[in-house]
């Protein structure tokens, strides 16, 4: 196939699902911007990974988070976007329309770009992590603790994440230990509390992983040091679960649109604008404070509005960078 056969042109381009990208797509095909989604390797999103999801509105039981990325992903086809799986490999701001590199392969131009593309799991860069990473190590508790029933497991983190990721491991593991940093929490009054009277979850304070002890094919063990006494012990335990944050997905994005230190992209504040005329950013991608599916969705509505009425103000067909834009 020729590569001007690859090249195909669209009003609206979302890069990533979840709920920022889904929410997007809704009200991008309902103002007819004919969105087209790729969703990259992770459908759905972080909420792929959730168990219960009790504070997303509209759900007075609750909802698995997989089965809600599956209802966001319904909707937003019925409106007619076309939702496809990939992944974006480059991009190309510096003109109009705006360009993009699917899989390596396929190019596409855009009047419009939201990109909700999300955050992955940080690790903590032990070389043993990486070694026993799915024998043992994981950064996802909802995703592998049913392998670890029964079991004795550590988790390291201080924040709402590893808080609810410890207490679901609880549910499945005969004991969890969890590696708090420093000598208190960062998580929230309630998911401290959730913790800290779940019998089987001990806390150990001040704490921190020093290597991952195994048999060459399974963990068996985790050394860990007091960062306040210096002394070292020992942990006898078949998993080790990392939810100590994430990194945004914004590799791509360098040089192009401003970042913070972390790389999460900047927006003008109360909008969704990036830097880039016509390139919108949603969801945690751009939020590093609230980082709820709730909020995502808010953001993923509000660039899709701001995509909508910039087109409009273009006349629909943008085709001359301007130097500034409302």
């Amino acid at each position: 196939m020729s590569q001007e056969q690859e090249i195909e042109h669209v009003k609206c381009l979302i890069i990533g699902s979840g709920p920022a990208g889904y929410t997007a797509a809704i009200y991008a095909a309902r103002a007819d911007l004919k969105p087209v989604m790729y969703t990259g390797m992770e459908m759905g999103g972080q909420l792929t990974q959730t168990t219960d999801v009790d504070n997303f509105p509209g759900y007075p039981a609750g909802i698995m988070g997989p089965e809600m990325m599956e209802d966001f992903r319904k909707q937003a086809e019925r409106f007619g976007t076309q939702i496809r799986f990939g992944y974006v490999s480059s991009v190309d701001f510096s003109s109009f329309p705006r360009k993009v590199v699917v899989d390596e392969i396929k190019t596409i131009t855009a009047d419009t770009v939201i990109i909700a593309t999300g955050a992955t799991a940080k690790w903590l860069g032990l070389p043993s992590e990486q070694k026993y990473n799915g024998f043992g190590v994981s950064a996802c508790a909802v995703c592998d603790g049913f392998f670890f029933k029964g079991q004795d497991v550590a988790i390291v983190g201080a924040g709402d994440t590893a808080a609810e990721e410890a207490t679901y491991l609880a549910k499945l593991c005969r004991k969890v230990y969890m590696l708090v940093r420093r000598d208190e929490f960062r998580a929230s009054k309630a998911m401290v509390h959730r913790v800290l009277t779940t019998p089987n979850i001990e806390v150990i304070y001040n704490s921190e992983a020093v290597e991952i002890l195994g048999n060459g094919k399974n963990v068996t063990g985790l050394e860990i040091i007091n960062n306040q006494t210096n002394e070292k012990s020992t942990l006898e335990v078949e998993g080790f679960f990392v939810a100590i944050g994430h990194k945004p997905n914004t590799d791509i994005f360098k040089g192009w649109l401003d970042m913070d230190e972390t790389g999460y992209l900047i927006t003008t504040p109360g909008t969704t604008k990036t830097n880039i005329e016509g390139v919108f950013a949603s969801g945690d991608v751009q939020d590093h404070y609230y980082r709820q599916a709730v909020t995502a969705a808010g953001s993923g509505c509000m660039a899709a509005l701001d995509a909508e009425r910039y087109l409009a103000a273009k006349g629909d067909a943008p085709n001359v960078l301007a130097s500034t834009y409302d």
